[in-house]
């Protein structure tokens, strides 16, 4: 296929995350300060986008609690500087499985399974301009540990989501979440003016190498809007790829801890250094209202509390 390079490129940061990083550096944010602080950061070095998780404020390991979300919105919202709001909703689908021989009971101390109302509540009250939808179901790492996203439960969420005027990031791990993204645009299940990010090199979805990656890329619609990230080492590499093969760029501490080897980074100096690779390309970046005109967002304030 011929070159098709994106001239106007907008850059997401994935701030935190819900892996196990918190104890890997010490710039990993857990409390909602920290991770709005880190959020204000990254828009200042030129992300238009802010993708966030909460953690628990005391231990950093992965939270859904509303009052998390509302309190990283709030601060947010409130800061000087604007930026375009993503809350995950991809918690309350972790299945975890005993062992080989045993795997019913199930994990009840890691198992975390919620409802399509429970898992959207944070959504609808801090109304974000955008969440995610993890658009399928798939083994995610660890040995025993299923990411479970029925068809039902996604078309429950993302009728939610259309229905409060959050615009679904469609999160495609493989091309078949992205066959089944396109089945609820063909439903009205979502809008027909998609959003996608392509995440490559997470065990066990799409690997990162190039010829998986124009797969993906050729799957996806052309009047859809979408970004890339690789996870580790490949985070900047996959900054090039996808402005050259016509997406935008997503880098943060959700995926990748090392601005250098050796050098933990912070979420500032990763869109810094992705930054500087997109305009070294000849791109534009552009920043929030231009994203919010391009995507047809909606910038709100949270429901009172």
């Amino acid at each position: 296929m011929p070159l098709a390079m994106n001239r106007e490129v907008f850059i997401t940061c994935a701030v935190t995350g819900s892996g196990g990083s918190q104890d890997r550096s010490p710039h990993v944010p857990r409390s909602p300060k920290q991770i709005a602080d880190s959020a204000i950061d990254a828009a200042k070095a030129g992300a238009a986008i802010v993708h966030c998780h909460v953690r628990d404020p005391e231990t950093g390991k992965p939270r859904r609690d509303v009052h998390l979300y509302r309190e990283v919105t709030e601060r947010i919202r409130e800061a000087n500087v604007d930026v375009v709001l993503n809350l995950t909703a991809g918690m309350g689908g972790d299945m975890v499985f005993g062992s080989p021989e045993a795997p019913l009971p199930l994990n009840e101390k890691s198992t975390d399974m919620g409802g399509a109302t429970n898992r959207m509540e944070h959504v609808r009250q801090c109304l974000p301009e955008i969440c995610t939808l993890d658009c399928g179901t798939m083994n995610f790492a660890e040995a025993d540990y299923v990411m479970t996203n029925t068809p039902g439960m996604l078309r429950a969420m993302g009728g939610m989501m259309t229905a409060l005027g959050v615009k679904p990031e469609i999160e495609a791990f493989d091309t078949g979440h992205l066959w089944f993204a396109k089945q609820l645009v063909e439903e009205k299940v979502l809008n027909p003016d998609a959003l996608v990010q392509l995440c490559m090199g997470v065990p066990w979805g799409a690997p990162d190498d190039l010829n998986t990656f124009m797969a993906m890329v050729n799957n996806v619609p052309s009047t859809w809007n979408w970004s890339a990230f690789a996870i580790g080492r490949n985070q900047m590499a996959y900054a090039a790829a996808a402005v050259l093969a016509g997406g935008n760029v997503r880098v943060g501490l959700e995926d990748n801890l090392w601005l250098d080897k050796g050098v933990l980074a912070t979420n500032a100096q990763l869109v810094e250094r992705a930054a500087s690779i997109v305009t070294n390309l000849g791109a534009r970046i552009i920043g929030p209202e231009e994203v919010r005109r391009k995507l047809n967002l909606t910038k709100r304030a949270p429901m009172a509390a």
